[in-house]
């Protein structure tokens, strides 16, 4: 009877395990408490909080009409390369005492990708292990306060609005992230799937317009001119740099990572483009798929990916978006073969643990960070996404569950 009792014990703990992990309302408080935790933890502590000082001081430079792009290493190192329209997103925070900004803009970010994870067309539990699985590479961001948490969140509403035929909603998820990291118009991937095309393109023309001109609320209009024609300088100065720069925490990419291991820093990212990108357009030869949910979810998954591995600006806290396609990909297969599985838990060693304790320090140098390595995983499902694209059968490979 003891050990019927300790049988029982076990089934009991082990069910309500699996419970817990099935629920999505579980993680997502895990992800809220980590938003919290770590920047408290990080001011407290005289951490490293520098990427919020430069989010921040957009809105501050915005109203004193200062350049967005100069350094000011009075206030912080480094350089900011996000769009002035950023400064209207951040000012609510940037007014705040940065105890409670860093907070809060890290929670706002969580709530971002929370609200997209919902919008996804998953099951309850599919939205649980999609949550638990982007959780490491979460934290990693959120480490950096980095906007590219939400900015996930973002692209893939982009995309699930279009699935839902909300198309005004899906233009300004895109033009959103576009007018602040360039990033987002790859939600224009979805294009295709669009029911309503002219509503769409009016949504995005009246959308930009609108992006354009808020930032004039606290500046004048020669100011915004003047910054966007500043923004485009950053940007091509910051692509050069990532390059030819010989830090390693910079183009973390399919770019980086051949550049590296060949040695030939100056083939342009244009030549990577000329090859990614007509891999990443092939699978829209297959018109009679465009209206399949699990077709549209691997192009959303193909997407994030493309837009990591084909950038140069692509660091660690930057795979966040990457790996959100990785397990896209992975919660829909059907057959979570031996080859699947594989790949999932090589993506969690190699890409989201690849910065941790797991590996030793003259390993992650001389090795992870010298040849970016990190994106190795991602290129690896990247192409198997690709596979899928073009041979698979989209009605019998995959589980959808629409709401």
């Amino acid at each position: 009877m003891l050990i019927f009792g300790h049988l029982n014990q076990r089934q009991s703990m082990k069910e309500k395990f699996i419970s817990f992990i099935s629920k999505p309302r579980y993680i997502y408080l895990i992800y809220i408490f980590a938003a919290a935790a770590s920047s408290v933890f990080k001011y407290l502590s005289g951490g490293h909080i520098n990427n919020y000082l430069i989010f921040k001081n957009v809105y501050f430079n915005t109203i004193a009409e200062n350049n967005l792009y100069a350094k000011y290493p009075e206030l912080y190192f480094d350089n900011n390369h996000y769009g002035i329209f950023f400064s209207v997103l951040i000012a609510p925070f940037a007014v705040m005492p940065d105890w409670m900004g860093i907070v809060l803009w890290n929670i706002a970010n969580v709530f971002v990708l929370i609200y997209a994870i919902e919008k996804l067309p998953f099951s309850a539990q599919q939205r649980a292990i999609f949550a638990w699985l982007c959780l490491q590479e979460l934290i990693t961001a959120l480490a950096y306060s980095q906007f590219n948490i939400a900015l996930t969140g973002l692209i893939i509403l982009s995309a699930c609005y279009i699935y839902r035929q909300k198309e005004i909603k899906s233009a300004a998820a895109i033009l959103i992230g576009f007018f602040v990291k360039i990033y987002g118009i790859v939600g224009l991937s979805a294009f295709f799937f669009v029911k309503n095309k002219k509503k769409f393109i009016l949504s995005l023309l009246v959308g930009a317009v609108v992006c354009f001109l808020l930032p004039m609320i606290f500046t004048s209009p020669q100011f915004v001119l003047q910054s966007y024609s500043d923004w485009i300088e950053a940007l091509q100065f910051k692509n050069n740099k990532n390059q030819f720069g010989d830090e390693g925490r910079q183009d973390i990419s399919l770019m980086g990572f051949v550049r590296r291991i060949t040695g030939h820093h100056e083939i342009s990212n244009l030549t990577f483009l000329a090859f990614g990108l007509p891999i990443f357009g092939l699978p829209y030869l297959r018109i009679k798929w465009y209206q399949n949910r699990a077709f549209q979810l691997l192009i959303l998954a193909s997407t994030l990916l493309f837009t990591v591995l084909f950038s140069s600006g692509s660091e660690s806290p930057t795979y966040i978006i990457a790996v959100a396609g990785v397990m896209i990909w992975y919660v829909i297969q059907k057959e979570k073969t031996l080859f699947v599985n594989f790949l999932l838990v090589f993506v969690i060693v190699f890409t989201c643990f690849s910065t941790s304790d797991l590996f030793p320090r003259s390993f992650k140098v001389n090795y992870i960070i010298a040849y970016a390595l990190k994106a190795v995983p991602c290129i690896i499902v990247w192409f198997r996404i690709i596979w899928e694209l073009m041979f698979f059968d989209f009605k019998e490979d995959y589980i959808i569950h629409e709401k």
